[in-house]
């Protein structure tokens, strides 16, 4: 077999402002191909995508040469395979059971959404980014981890420092240095939990950790609560304004969506059109074959699930957001071993709580010069703003 044609005319600032256009091409052309600007094998058909998450043994998501360690200052469960890895998830998943999303997060994120509506003006222009999206997604997550004393500003600020600092892919000083002083923080307010957690145990992650009979090290325990900070913000945040942009700007769909009920499809297509995650790194562990193509044992693929959901093989018109098509498994939540531990928490609370709420407060709600938003982003992806007027 050949090894993967090589592309270098697509460039970052391309991938950031523009992908899909290039993924487009890439499905259509060379749907494996090496890619200079980023250094990797990117991989844009679904079904291939697929099989390389679900395929541990041959894939492992460590990848040697990512500045995730040096961003977050240890080797996460996100570059972890096996039983290692299986055994860093776990650790949080009792926090995250069915039991406690009905029981205690779900009517603890109604209370902070109708808390959050409540502070929005009305009757002028409001942009739901700052204002309610992004501090939203950010209160019920400080909640959820057990360090509700970290400000809504302050979990933005931590979560971007270590997003930047994880893509950063040029090795720049600056962003590493902003995520240094963000760890000097998350320390400070992680350890003035713990002390309060073992004393009075509760369901929050940290508490789950410190108080397991077989707890991690304490240094797995920081990386475990760090990584939900790094994702567990944007993807809530970017998935509200997207499916807010997608219906605000498809009302025929929004009436229909509101006179069924729904929402679950309305917030499974925005993930799909637009998703919060839109990339992973695999590394093969095994001379491998994938598209026709050559993979050579230590190559490291990039699997592409934002082109993965735009896959004409699956969804007719997928460059357009469709509440109402025949919903098709989507791959924004990722697959295999390292599939999204927070899933049904996002579901619960954009789909079942947020959407039918805000249109229930603001039936009127109309998106303010749509031209205007601004969309941002490669590893991860979203609206930078949403101005609307809330009647």
């Amino acid at each position: 077999m050949p090894q993967a044609p090589f592309d270098d005319t697509i460039t970052y600032n391309q991938l950031v402002n523009d992908p899909y256009a290039v993924y487009r091409r890439l499905r259509a052309e060379t749907p494996v191909v090496r890619v200079k600007a980023v250094g990797r094998t990117m991989i844009t058909k679904a079904a291939d995508t697929r099989a390389i998450k679900d395929d541990a043994a041959l894939w492992s998501s460590d990848d040697p040469n990512t500045p995730m360690e040096r961003a977050f200052h240890a080797h996460t469960l996100m570059r972890k395979d096996g039983e290692e890895h299986k055994r860093e998830r776990m650790a949080m998943a009792p926090t995250f059971s069915p039991k406690n999303l009905k029981t205690i997060w779900g009517p603890a994120y109604e209370k902070l959404a109708n808390e959050y509506l409540d502070r929005l003006p009305r009757d002028e222009v409001v942009d739901l980014f700052p204002t309610l999206a992004g501090p939203l997604a950010a209160r019920i997550l400080a909640v959820i981890l057990g360090i509700p004393g970290a400000s809504d500003d302050q979990m933005q600020h931590w979560s971007q420092a270590l997003i930047d600092g994880a893509g950063n892919f040029g090795w720049d000083r600056e962003p590493f240095e902003r995520v240094d002083h963000a760890h000097v923080a998350m320390n400070a307010e992680i350890e003035r939990m713990i002390p309060k957690l073992k004393a009075e145990p509760d369901e929050t992650a940290l508490s789950v950790m410190i108080n397991a009979e077989d707890p991690l090290r304490i240094s797995q325990i920081f990386g475990n609560i760090k990584i939900a900070i790094g994702g567990g913000i944007n993807e809530p945040r970017d998935a509200l304004l997207t499916i807010l942009y997608g219906l605000l700007t498809n009302p025929e769909q929004l009436e229909e969506v509101k006179r069924t009920g729904a929402w679950g499809d309305a917030f499974e297509e925005g993930v799909r059109w637009v998703a919060p995650i839109q990339v992973s790194s695999r590394r093969a562990t095994e001379d491998a074959v994938v598209g026709g193509c050559d993979i050579p044992k230590g190559d490291v693929v990039m699997t592409i699930q934002a082109s993965a959901n735009h896959d004409e093989d699956i969804w007719d018109a997928p460059e357009k957001y469709d509440a109402l098509r025949k919903r098709s498994p989507h791959q924004s939540f990722g697959s295999g071993p390292h599939h999204c531990l927070g899933t049904h928490l996002a579901r619960m609370m954009l789909g079942k709580i947020m959407l039918p709420l805000i249109f229930e407060r603001f039936p009127n709600i109309e998106l303010v010069a749509p031209e205007t938003v601004v969309w941002k982003g490669f590893g991860f992806r979203g609206p930078l703003n949403l101005p609307v007027r809330l009647n």
